[in-house]
């Protein structure tokens, strides 16, 4: 009994197996094109939409890149908060996770990948912005913790500038009529959200460096309202921002237009260049934070048994196409960052051009960590083969689906081509090759059939096993 005890008692590395640690850096509404890392895999024109120049400087996120891997073609489930969350989180489509749209809360029954790490003993922590818990706003600490052991600083919703710790525990400090505001109130380093959020985080890995840990920052930056504390705020106001020339196509000829972009609060005639110059401040003051976060593991010597990711829940249009925000088929709404470290295991300056989604995050990390038993079933796909692969640049034939949260529109997406079914519209083919900036529909012209028959095939498939309720209804347009 004694012997066996002790057994127990071993640290899980000495008994042969990997317990590498975990740190996801999630921001919320991220446009890859502020990413340097990201400019330097596109054309000169697509890496300066806003005009020539005029760009954030990310050297902390782009080291990440540098010693691991960038995903060139990595998007969101779903392009909104809640769906896409739910899928990085559980490996499932946002339709069967009780979660499909915004403020849905995720199902008693969903096991996320901090469960499943929490049982193999490793300290799982959740802070920032989780929005799977329904309506709560803040909602600080759900009840439900779906196997973050340490969610003291978890809140449900919002994209709050300033926080403080009171007795009662964290909450908003900034306020008008006596409830949370989103104003900024003279947020400095210590109480801004990002900083804030990062302060408790080297607390939280503080504390638990010498056990395996999993810790998980959602940062609600640079999400809107587009405002940043100093000196952050006036960083960019040099910088004469240009209409992007998807912006100015479109506004010279409207009709063009697909079907599924039309209405909604988020489309955009004239672009401001306080909102962009403030977008690139909260760019900057993340990447700076991420900084802190990777010194801390070299100072502890915890970066070569470390998995860091960074990515994002759903992109920002950033007057693209005349839109704002998210939610649209567009590679820069549905087009997420994915950048991932992990030394000695993920060869270093990998460029993966193959098409994933947030539902292959979950398998995927449980492939680099070894673990292949007591895990819950996955719509996604383990790609940790890829990632550890011995190429600096891979780029297979996969096509993804994607959904809009309502069901308005579904896509099939690969590298190159992208097939978009909707209620409102004909079916959109885009050639992201000849038509980087997604303005032409390829749909019906000589030399596509192939094409359009081979991602509607996939797409039928997909939707067909992954229980799409678009395709139940029976509204989505074929001609």
């Amino acid at each position: 009994m004694r012997k066996l005890l002790l057994f127990l008692l071993l640290p899980l590395s000495l008994l042969g197996v990997d317990t590498p640690n975990v740190i996801i850096i999630q921001t919320d509404e991220h446009n890859l094109r502020t990413l340097g890392c990201y400019r330097d895999q596109m054309s000169p024109e697509q890496a300066f939409v806003w005009g020539k120049g005029n760009k954030v400087d990310t050297p902390q996120i782009d080291s990440l890149a540098k010693d691991g891997l960038i995903c060139t073609n990595y998007f969101a489930s779903s392009p909104v908060c809640t769906p896409s969350r739910a899928s990085l989180v559980s490996g499932l489509y946002p339709q069967v996770t009780g979660s499909p749209s915004n403020n849905m809360p995720l199902k008693d029954s969903i096991v996320t990948f901090a469960e499943v790490l929490r049982k193999r003993g490793y300290a799982t922590s959740y802070l920032g912005k989780w929005h799977l818990d329904g309506n709560g706003k803040p909602g600080w600490a759900p009840a439900r913790k779906f196997g973050f052991s340490d969610n003291r600083f978890m809140f449900n919703r919002g994209h709050w500038k300033k926080f403080e710790v009171t007795k009662d525990g964290p909450q908003v400090a900034s306020r008008q009529n006596g409830k949370p505001s989103y104003g900024l109130d003279g947020a400095d380093e210590k109480s801004f959200a990002t900083d804030w959020l990062v302060d408790r985080t080297l607390d939280i890995l503080e504390r638990d460096k010498k056990k395996p840990f999993c810790l998980m920052l959602a940062l609600p930056d640079p999400h809107g309202p587009n405002t940043v504390r100093a000196p952050y705020d006036t960083m960019f106001d040099h910088l004469t921002f240009k209409q992007p020339v998807t912006m100015r196509k479109v506004l010279a000829a409207l009709q063009n237009r697909p079907g599924w972009v039309t209405g909604g609060s988020n489309g955009v005639k004239k672009l401001s260049q306080a909102t962009l110059s403030k977008y690139f401040g909260m760019v900057r003051c993340i990447d700076d934070n991420v900084g802190k976060i990777l010194r801390f593991l070299e100072e502890n010597k915890l970066a070569e048994n470390t998995i860091v990711v960074f990515t994002s829940d759903h992109g920002d249009m950033m007057c693209e196409h005349c839109r704002m925000n998210k939610g649209l088929p567009y590679k820069t709404s549905v087009g997420i960052p994915f950048v991932l470290r992990y030394p000695d295991k993920v060869p270093a300056g990998k460029v993966i051009h193959t098409a994933y989604t947030t539902v292959d995050f979950f398998p995927t990390l449980m492939g680099l960590m070894g673990i292949k038993k007591g895990l819950p079933a996955f719509h996604g796909l383990d790609a940790s083969g890829d990632f550890t692969s011995s190429p600096k640049e891979l780029s297979e034939d996969r096509i993804v689906y994607v959904r809009h949260s309502a069901g308005a529109w579904v896509a099939a997406f690969d590298q190159r081509y992208k097939l978009v079914l909707s209620h409102s519209d004909k079916p959109w083919l885009f050639d992201l090759q000849k038509d980087p900036d997604e303005l032409r529909n390829f749909f019906g012209r000589e030399g596509y059939q192939d094409v359009t028959k081979r991602l509607n095939k996939e797409l039928l498939s997909q939707m067909k096993e992954f229980k799409e309720p678009a395709l139940a209804e029976g509204k989505l347009r074929y001609e």
